[in-house]
């Protein structure tokens, strides 16, 4: 019971980081235009993300367009799309996996093996996914705040954080507690597994009922 309550635990945790992970690569809001000094503009906020840049204006119009050109964006923007789209496909994948290990709940110990190996690729699949995610999260984040206090940087060119990395951080870590909850449901299993192997044998010649015993004394006497 506390097994299946694990898997299942395991499935809810990795369906909410594998469509977070998808709701993050399409948010426009990963960079977001800073309010800085006396040069606040009331009616107007810009969102940089991975496929389009949009402006917002009076908070009622919103006007968004996709780059004309990966060019267009910045180093540590080109390198996160390719990463999120890894990641989005890593986390599928090992959802699709998960899902197909619970169908092998009630089948022979064969079949218990096989789903320990699916659901430990895909445990190991939602960590990987989730490391993947987290580097262009934390690499987008760490320019912002870089250029936020350098006084090198135009303080029109400056952003802040947007909603999509704080969305990132928390699927990520979705991602790798669902992992997790697998691994640690397949170390289970095995060690459990192993210790049914460490048992001694089992004779069922003397575990035969009494009656039967007697049974079969009855019948070869009836041969003599």
């Amino acid at each position: 019971m506390a097994s299946g309550a694990l898997q299942l635990a395991g499935l809810i945790v990795g369906g909410i980081g594998a469509v977070g992970t998808f709701a993050v690569v399409d948010m426009p809001k990963w960079r977001v235009s800073a309010f800085i000094e006396n040069n606040i503009i009331v009616f107007e906020s810009i969102w940089e993300g991975l496929w389009m840049h949009c402006i917002r204006q009076a908070n009622i119009r919103i006007q968004c367009k996709v780059y004309d050109s990966p060019l267009a964006l910045l180093p540590d923007l080109q390198a996160s799309r390719g990463l999120m789209c890894a990641a989005a496909t890593l986390s599928f994948l090992a959802f699709t996996l998960a899902a197909a290990g619970m169908k092998y709940m009630r089948c022979a110990p064969s079949g218990e093996q096989a789903k320990g190996h699916l659901l430990l690729a895909a445990g190991l699949l939602f960590v990987l996914s989730g490391a993947v995610e987290l580097i262009p999260v934390c690499w987008v984040a760490n320019t912002i705040i870089r250029d936020f206090y350098d006084p090198v940087v135009n303080v029109a060119q400056k952003r802040e954080l947007g909603e999509a990395l704080y969305l990132g951080w928390g699927t990520a870590f979705c991602l790798t507690a669902a992992g997790a909850m697998f691994c640690c449901f397949c170390c289970c299993q095995e060690k459990t597994r192993s210790y049914r192997s460490s048992m001694p044998p089992h004779h069922p010649a003397y575990d035969q009922p009494c009656h039967e015993k007697a049974e079969s004394s009855y019948s070869k006497s009836q041969y003599v």
